[in-house]
This record gives structure tokens, C-alpha cells and sequence, in this order.
């Protein structure tokens, strides 16, 4: 029963009948009615007067006419300007109602056969997960909930980043200074214990490198590198990564470890997977908390070496050229990407490389049409690359590779630095916004009969409500800021609202036990109020379309934001199990049903539960 399309069919008919025209129903959209007229859906009429020689006022007053006399739900039509405003009798909107209140998963597709796989979180094995990959992870888990509701096949990945300098910065900082000490020794979150020893290289390094600084070798080199009047202190703030590669004790070391790693010197590997081994517990708990899970996981040890087979390949195919250095490269100028190396000199990979055999690798795995990658902004060029790259080879599925790319998220303190410990830690925002959400319930002091065991997982949910929310609401190509405090409002536009709105629902529908709802159909006037709930009603399947789509949760989270700022109106303005009559009364309860339901799905493809109480 879409009413778009039926209109649409007229008119179709009304071209043909009145002015012999043949169209598509598709080549002329219709767009929701304006607020501030009468109507439900508005035709723009100002293409037929490429055909037919009248003014748009009049072409619209006898395209109305016809949908109104030919059309079974078209009840009434006005004409404003270029625009015939339709409106929808409410027989239709009973008969929507009634076909899908009973439907829980009202909204979401049949299974099309099609696959898509979504990478998302892919972390550092230096630190714990942080106030960013929060975002990331959020926008993937949400993208691949709303694809498998659009009907697609999904299947959910992450690359673990888990070799490199950075990695041996945090274990050669545990093998210097750690003393033996272990996550359960220390009382620690086994993740974090491993990114303090990343934190505690880079204090150390930075005694180094100021001690340093005041040696003849280091006032030899600022007096013949320095520019202009550049004072020491400035010199030596730009020169940090040249003195890490060249002069610093700890950065040869860090070095050293790197190359008796990628040589599998025992005892390297033995420590690396020791420490790897903390971070993913770490990683493991903090992924439960959030409620996401991954189908596989790749890990960059093993993908490292990927590619090269490839670049080869290519090569003799003429994709890629050779320099006489050795080093191997690929000219994408005329795509306005510049020229791009894809294989170093001395034959090793570099990341593009890697990424170039991960894809195939995947592939061969899954067969996915569509691969997402959920990662920062900051990458956008090396996606466009990979993605380019990946056409000039003939890669099958080249074309469905696409970049979530996303903006920075910062605390309204400001910026975060991973190095220098004033990164927010996943695990304690999650505390924080629970922590707020707590405050708030004590303060209304709703839960107090419940068993506190009761109570803190109502919280819980209400807190992870706030977090996800709040992150999912921007659309993922903006910086944002996150206010714990903002988040877990329940007047403002946030999760906890859209809950409260379920909340509310659940409540009503659980005092009005099993009712009949027979008497539903007799209610034949519907309040302005509850035709525009309906409507949103009939949107969602659409919303779901169009989020996928676009890679845009964002559209689900204003979606049930919108809704549920609908029915708390409705809640307000209208008696429900006390309605004027049973017509009423049974109408509105499977009105409240059908919202229920919408919310619960809505929140449910943000990652978000719904409480019962609130």
C-alpha cells in the first residue's frame, strides 16, 4: 500500500487522459507537503508546461481534479503557484496503520542476496580505544545494522594495526621500566596498563632529547641548520623526528626491537604477543561495553607482506613503472592524484601496498560487492588512491569500495594526544556518561523500588543511549564536540529522549494488558495529530533506504528523534486508554504499538537497547 506510488500511477493517467502525454510516474517526484499548507504530499507541475500550453495554476487545478475524482485516496487538492498539494483521505492512513502496527520489524527489507562487508575500529596495540574510535566504531556498527535492515548480507571486519615502531615503543618502554610488573599486579585494565608504557616511552624520550639538547653535537647542529633568527627552542621543537632517527639512544633501540621483530627473534615475538595479549582483552571488554562484535578480524603482521604479488602483476601489465632506484610506482596525475609509490626501493611494502592485498584477501574471503571503510578524514586521500588503484588493476569489485569518512571528535576541553596521556579513554567516557546518567535518575528518583542490581542496568542502557546517540545524531562527514553532560539530557535531543518516548509506549501498553482493537476500525476521523504520526510511520522503510545509501546513520537517529518527539506530544495533547471512545481508544493503541515498535527499531540500528523503565 504505498501511496506515493499510487499517486504517482494517476498521475501517469491524468497526463495521458488530459493532455496525451506518456511519462514515467518516477520523472516527476513528489516531495512532502510544507507545514504552513493543507496537504500531505505536493507535486511540482511546472514540467508539463513544456507540453502542454497552459499556466502552471491552471495544469495543477485539472491534475487535481482528476487524481481526486480517479484515485481512491485522494480526498482534496489545493493549488499554490506550481504546486498541487494532494491530500491523502484518511482511509488510507487506518489502512496503513492497521497493515503494519502488529509488525516488529516494520521498516526493514527482505534479504536481496547481495553482500557488503563493513571495516571499522582497526586500533593501535599501543593504547587503549579511545574517545575517537568511539565515533568509528559507532558509525560502523550503525552502517552495518542499517545495511542488513535495508536486506543486504553484512559482514562486519577490523584490521588490528599490531606491528611498527609504535607497538615497540610501548613494549620496549615495559621491558626498560616495567620491572615485571602486569596488568593484575598493577590493579589495571590490561589495555591501559600497555598504553601507559606508550605514554611513559614518550616522557622519557623527552628527557632524552631535552638533555641532549644541551650537548655540543646537538649546539653544532642548530647553528648549522637553524632558519633565520630561529631560536633554539623553536629549532629543536621542529627537529624531534630527525633526532629520534638519528641521534636518540631510545629510538635506536625502539629500532632495533622493530627489525629483531620482522627477523622473529624469539624472545621479541615472545614479549610482542605477551603485550598484544593484554591489549585484546582490553579491546575485548571495552567492545562488549559498547555492544559490537566482528565477524573476522585481520591483523596487520599477517598483511603486511600482502600486495607485492600484485604490484608485480601489474607491472607487467603496465599499471605500475619502475624507477631506476628500484622503487616501484604507479602515475595517477590524470586522475588529479599525483604519482603514488606503491613499493619501495629496497622491495618493502608500503601501506597502500598492504591494503591493495587486504582487499583481494577479502575477497577471496567473502565475495563482498561492497567493502565500507569507516575511518577519520584525515585519510581521505589514501583511500581515493587505494580506490583508483584498485579500478586500473580490474579489481571485480572496485567499484563498490567506499570511504565513511569521518571528522574529528573533540571533549569541549579541546584536542586529545595519544602520546602525551590527555587522550580521553573509551572506557572512561563510557563511565562518565553512565556515571551522568545516574546523577539525573537520583535527582527524579524514578527507579527507587527497583533491586539496585535492577537499576544499574537501566542506567547503563540509558548511559550507552547518551554516548551513542549523541555520536550517531552528526552526520559523519562533521567535527563534533561531546558533552557528557548535553547527552544525557531527557528534555533535549538525545538518546535518552527517544528512550523516554519507548519508555512511555511500554508503559501505557503494558496497563492496557490484551485489549480488543476490533472496534479500530470505527474510528473514521482522524486527529491532525495522529494522521502526522502515522506519516512518519509510513516514512521509516524509506529512512532506512536512504541511510544506507548515503552511509548516513545520522538520518536514523533525526528519524526517532522526530518520532518520538511526536508521540510525547501526542501523549500530552490526546487520552489514550481513556479515549472518548473505544473507537478511540483502540485506534490509538495501535498507534502507540506502531511507535513502539519504529522506536524500538530505530534506537536498535544506533546499537541502542531499550529500557523498560527509565
Amino acid at each position: 500500500m504505498n501511496i506515493v506510488n499510487i499517486i504517482q500511477q494517476g498521475v501517469v493517467q491524468a497526463a495521458a487522459q488530459l493532455y496525451n502525454l506518456e511519462i514515467k510516474g518516477e520523472d516527476f517526484p513528489l516531495s512532502t507537503t510544507r507545514k504552513e499548507f493543507e496537504g500531505d504530499y505536493t507535486l511540482v507541475v511546472f514540467p508539463f508546461t513544456k507540453h502542454v500550453k497552459k499556466s502552471p495554476e491552471a495544469i495543477g487545478q485539472e491534475l487535481g481534479a482528476f487524481l481526486v475524482e480517479q484515485v481512491q485516496y485522494i480526498k482534496d487538492f489545493n493549488v499554490i503557484k506550481g504546486f498541487l498539494n494532494l491530500v491523502v483521505d484518511d482511509q488510507y492512513w487506518r489502512e496503513f496503520l492497521e497493515d503494519i502496527y502488529q509488525n516488529p520489524q516494520y521498516g526493514t527489507q527482505p534479504a536481496n542476496g547481495r553482500k557488503v562487508m563493513v571495516e571499522y575500529c582497526s586500533p593501535n596495540t599501543n593504547k587503549p580505544l579511545h574517545l575517537g574510535h568511539i565515533r568509528n566504531i559507532l558509525l560502523g556498527w550503525s552502517v552495518s545494522k542499517i545495511y542488513e535492515a535495508a536486506g543486504y548480507d553484512v559482514v562486519r571486519v577490523q584490521i588490528i594495526n599490531d606491528r611498527g615502531i609504535a607497538i615497540c615503543k610501548s613494549m620496549l618502554a615495559w621491558k626498560k621500566f616495567g620491572a615485571g610488573a602486569t596488568p593484575e599486579s598493577t590493579n589495571t585494565k590490561s589495555d591501559h596498563f600497555v598504553g601507559d608504557f606508550y605514554v611513559l616511552f614518550e616522557k622519557k624520550f623527552q628527557e632524552e632529547y631535552k638533555a641532549w639538547q644541551q650537548s655540543e653535537e646537538a649546539l653544532a647542529i642548530y647553528s648549522e641548520k637553524k632558519k633565520g633568527e630561529q631560536s633554539p627552542e623553536e629549532f629543536f621543537k621542529t627537529y624531534k623526528d630527525q633526532y629520534f632517527n638519528l641521534y636518540s639512544t631510545l629510538g635506536k633501540e625502539a629500532r632495533e626491537m622493530l627489525l629483531a621483530w620482522e627477523a622473529h627473534d624469539p624472545e621479541t615475538i615472545e614479549l610482542w604477543k605477551l603485550m598484544n595479549g593484554w591489549v585484546y582483552a582490553g579491546f575485548d571488554s571495552t567492545f562488549d561495553k559498547l555492544g559490537v562484535t566482528f565477524d573476522k578480524l585481520y591483523y596487520e603482521s599477517n598483511t603486511y607482506l600482502l600486495g607485492r604479488e600484485t604490484v608485480d602483476q601489474g607491472l607487467n601489465s603496465g599499471v605500475f613503472y619502475r624507477l631506476e632506484d628500484g622503487s616501484v610506482w604507479i602515475d595517477l596525475e590524470d586522475a588529479k592524484l599525483d604519482k603514488k609509490l606503491v613499493l619501495r626501493k629496497d622491495g618493502t611494502s608500503v601501506y597502500i601496498t598492504q591494503d591493495i592485498g587486504t582487499a583481494q584477501m577479502r575477497y577471496q574471503d567473502f565475495g563482498a560487492e561492497k567493502m565500507i571503510y569507516v575511518v577519520a578524514d584525515e585519510q581521505n586521500y589514501h583511500f581515493q588512491v587505494l580506490f583508483e588503484i584498485m579500478k586500473r588493476l580490474g579489481e571485480p569489485y572496485a567499484t563498490g569500495l567506499y570511504h565513511l569518512s569521518y571528522g574529528m571528535v573533540d571533549l569541549p576541553s579541546g584536542k586529545m594526544k595519544s602520546r602525551e596521556g590527555t587522550v580521553v579513554d573509551a572506557d572512561d567516557l563510557i563511565a562518565e556518561v553512565v556515571q551522568e546518567a545516574w546523577e539525573n535518575s537520583k535527582e527524579r528518583g524514578s527507579l527507587a523500588d527497583m533491586t539496585p542490581e535492577a537499576q544499574q542496568e537501566v542506567i547503563r542502557k540509558i548511559g550507552l543511549a547518551a554516548l551513542k546517540f549523541f555520536i550517531v545524531k552528526v552526520h559523519p562527514k562533521k567535527r563534533m564536540i561531546f558533552d557528557p553532560k548535553e547527552s544525557v539530557d531527557l528534555q533535549g535531543q538525545t538518546g535518552p529522549y527517544v528512550q523516554n518516548a519507548f519508555v512511555r509506549c511500554s508503559s501505557m501498553l503494558n496497563k492496557a494488558g490484551n485489549p480488543d482493537l476490533s472496534a479500530a476500525g470505527e474510528y473514521t476521523t482522524l486527529e491532525t495529530a495522529e494522521k502526522d504520526i502515522i506519516a512518519q510511520l509510513y516514512q521509516f522503510p524509506e529512512i532506512i533506504k536512504q541511510a544506507a545509501e548515503t552511509y548516513d546513520p545520522s538520518m536514523v537517529a533525526m528519524y526517532s528523534y522526530e518520532l518520538a518527539k511526536a508521540f510525547h506530544r501526542f501523549w500530552h495533547d490526546y487520552r489514550i486508554l481513556q479515549a472518548e471512545s473505544e473507537a478511540a481508544k483502540a485506534f490509538r493503541i495501535q498507534l502507540s504499538i506502531a511507535v513502539r515498535n519504529a522506536l524500538r527499531m530505530g534506537l536498535d540500528l544506533l546499537g541502542i537497547e531499550t529500557p523498560e523503565r527509565m
